[in-house]
């Protein structure tokens, strides 16, 4: 029989550390594995971190409890962290003692209480006086028990922590309860669940309401006994307790094993087990395969009841579970009495009988009293077994009349509590009447701003219907604003245009005067020597061809130039298609081959035969020829002028006239693109107008590209530029 919850069950709620819900032992465990990466000295926030580690993994994982323990009481010691070293060394304790290392156990809380000591930490100390309790309890020393959970009491009183009061009256309880004194168990137990409940403490409370089922089951009153683990198991599966799931479903299998219902006791003690092995709780474990053992003894299944009780007999003795020790033996004794080995059961009885002597409980002692009569009387010891039986009785007798007194207390304290269950009751009822009352006021109240509320609104209502009406009068006055605004705006649009077309007539001379210049003072100079006979016939036959090719020139100059006049004008539209570059390229390089090989200028044409782009020839053409005449204009003798074309990507190429010339500064290079400049002779006092730059610009963006220019005084100059890329088929392959 399990009289405590496997000193699991309640740390969870009335512990000084408070449990967390899996989503923050996730969010600690990233923060202590973040903070502790990479730094060289631990902090205390991290030793922190490990203890609430510790404290949350106990009820479903002791093992990581111990881990994460240990982990924090080595940085404590590191730094001397004191208060973070007692606070881990309670953990390990907390979790070593059920696994039955005592010793160790002990070692640390002997520790943490002369830390506690020296910090003045009361809490701390009352909360590691009570789990040496707990620990000296399953080891049978009662009266150390008892001093150590009294010691916690104290201070807790103090403190006024009832939470902790009310652990301490069950772990008192149950003390009182092993040495058999079920009438005051019960009255500490009765203290510590009128608190439980006033304060609503549901795991604490089934807590309680199992141990009063277990003396309830000692005196055999087996009714009342279930009653109270149905309490019990109802809340604990209400707050998902699967350690007191599982106490409650062993106490449940005891009963039904005292009314012969084994396989019913089966079921139940499976899922204890079960639990029970999760958690590594050694005395569970024990209690539980001893009540398997005892079970399958019954159904005669001899061979399987002894696993069970070997299982459980070493597990006891191994740690020094008295209580399961002795449950143990008996348990053997009998099994072998069942069998009629009473040679075997012989041995267990009397070390049974000799270990419950120990104990005070007078169940355990007339249990083992009545084995070991049963078993003599096999050896044919009548003698002897008739002395066990007087022994047996008057122990049952001891016990009868004890229990007769504990089942009167029983139910007087039965009484008493629910007396006390009724007051507490009753102030709730007054409590909910005050409640009530308050919410009536409160109704009151809130009728009133309601009202105010209501008045509030009309008023609003009225001043947004006044509001509406202004913001139309507004509105029709902006509408006015706007369309004499419009008619301003089409007026400026309006001065605009007549601006531009000045502009343009103004471009228009400028460009006349720059590009038809040349070729009209060529065919004066060869009109002047004809008249004055100054060349013979055949050097005018020889001459002829390069004049023809000036006047070719000049005849498409004035329809570029028309193309460029038109392409000014609102309503142009370009009419954009495939040509090689190398066509445009090459024309105007054979152009202008002349005029750069008189300057001592060489001229290049690098561009790619494949090279093929989408855009208007026309405009490209202007643009080539603009900076290569910009270009020989700014050059010298020994100076080269190159035209080549690069693919930028699968869209674009890049045109780029560079020269080797005069270059320029960093403040012509700015005004370049933005307006008219004042235009600097060139090299051999050739004039330019200044607005060559902004012709190139305007249709290089009209056929989709971009235009920039990199120079250096003294260097030289590179106009690039960029034209959409193209593709040929075989028909414009035909006509190019």
């Amino acid at each position: 029989m399990r009289i405590y919850i496997t000193l699991l069950l309640l740390f969870i709620s009335i512990s000084g550390f408070a449990a967390v819900d899996r989503g923050r032992v996730d969010s600690l465990k990233t923060l202590v594995a973040s903070s502790l990466n990479g730094q060289s000295e631990p902090d205390t926030i991290s030793i922190n971190r490990l203890n609430k580690l510790a404290v949350n993994y106990f009820d479903s994982n002791p093992d990581s409890t111990l881990y994460y323990g240990h982990k924090a009481i080595d940085l404590a010691r590191k730094i001397n962290y004191k208060a973070g070293l007692a606070n881990a060394l309670v953990q390990t304790g907390r979790a070593n003692f059920p696994k039955g290392k005592f010793t160790q156990a002990q070692l640390d809380f002997d520790e943490a209480i002369s830390i506690y000591k020296t910090l003045n930490d009361l809490p701390g100390l009352a909360y590691c006086y009570k789990l040496y309790g707990r620990m000296d309890n399953l080891l049978a020393k009662y009266q150390v028990a008892l001093y150590y959970l009294n010691q916690a009491l104290d201070i807790n009183v103090k403190l006024k922590n009832d939470a902790e009061i009310a652990d301490c009256y069950k772990n008192i309880g149950i003390v009182y309860f092993s040495e058999g004194q079920n009438s005051t168990a019960l009255d500490y137990y009765y203290k510590g669940l009128y608190i439980t409940l006033k304060a609503d403490d549901k795991g604490a409370s089934a807590a309680i309401y199992n141990d009063i089922g277990v003396v309830l089951q000692g005196m055999e009153v087996y009714p009342k006994a279930l009653d109270y683990y149905r309490k019990a198991l109802s809340l604990f599966k209400g707050i998902k307790n699967l350690n007191g799931v599982g106490t409650i479903n062993e106490n449940i299998g005891e009963v039904l094993i005292a009314h012969k219902e084994y396989d019913r006791a089966i079921v139940h003690l499976t899922k204890a087990i079960n639990i029970a092995k999760k958690q590594d709780d050694k005395d569970g474990m024990s209690s539980v395969y001893t009540d398997l053992g005892l079970c399958y003894a019954h159904k005669n299944q001899f061979g399987l009841a002894k696993r069970y009780l070997d299982t459980s007999l070493q597990i006891a003795s191994t740690y020094k579970i008295v209580y399961n020790q002795a449950y143990a033996l008996i348990g053997m004794a009998t099994m072998y009495n069942l069998q009629k080995d009473f040679a075997n059961a012989y041995k267990y009885a009397t070390e049974g009988q000799k270990l419950a002597g120990t104990l005070r409980n007078l169940t355990v002692r007339s249990n083992a009293a009545l084995q070991l009569n049963q078993t003599l009387a096999g050896l044919g010891r009548f003698d002897d077994a008739y002395k066990m039986l007087r022994r047996y009785n008057e122990l049952r007798d001891s016990l009868n009349n004890n229990e007769s007194i504990q089942k009167l207390t029983s139910n007087n304290l039965e009484l008493d509590f629910a007396s006390k269950e009724r007051a507490l009751k009753q102030q709730n009822r007054e409590r909910d009447e005050s409640y009530k009352q308050r919410i009536k006021q409160q109704r009151l109240i809130n009728t009133v701003f309601l009202t105010i509320i209501a008045g509030m609104i009309t008023v609003s209502i009225v001043y947004y219907r006044q509001k509406r009406k202004q913001q139309k009068i507004n509105t029709l006055l902006e509408e006015r604003n706007r369309e004499v605004l419009q008619q301003k705006s089409d007026l400026d649009d309006q001065a605009q245009k007549l601006n531009n077309l000045n502009v343009l007539k103004d471009r228009l001379i400028s460009v006349l005067a720059h590009d038809l210049r040349a070729p009209l003072s060529t065919l004066r100079g060869l009109f002047s020597l004809l008249q004055d006979e100054t060349i013979s016939h055949e050097q005018m036959l020889e001459m002829i061809p390069g004049v023809l090719k000036k006047l070719e020139y000049t005849s498409d100059f004035l329809d570029t130039l028309l193309f460029w006049i038109n392409s000014q004008m609102d309503n142009f539209e370009s009419s954009a298609k495939s040509f090689h570059l190398k066509d445009i390229v090459a024309y105007e390089t054979e152009s202008y081959y002349e005029q750069a090989k008189l300057k001592g200028i060489t001229l290049i044409d690098n561009v790619p035969s494949d090279a093929v782009a989408s855009a208007d020839p026309n405009s490209i053409r202007i643009v080539i020829r603009n900076l290569i005449t910009n270009a020989i204009k700014f050059s010298s003798q020994g100076d080269i002028i190159e035209v080549s074309a690069i693919q930028q990507d699968d869209h674009n190429y890049i045109i780029s006239v560079k020269d080797t010339g005069t270059g320029m500064s960093d403040e012509q290079l700015g005004k370049l693109f933005k307006s008219k400049v004042n235009s600097f002779a060139g090299t051999n006092n050739e004039s330019g107008t200044g607005m060559g730059m902004l012709f190139c610009k305007d249709l290089v963006e009209k056929c989709s590209g971009k235009i920039w220019v990199t120079s250096k005084l003294g260097h030289g100059t590179k106009f690039s530029f960029t034209v959409p890329m193209g593709t040929m088929t075989e028909k414009h392959l035909q006509v190019a």
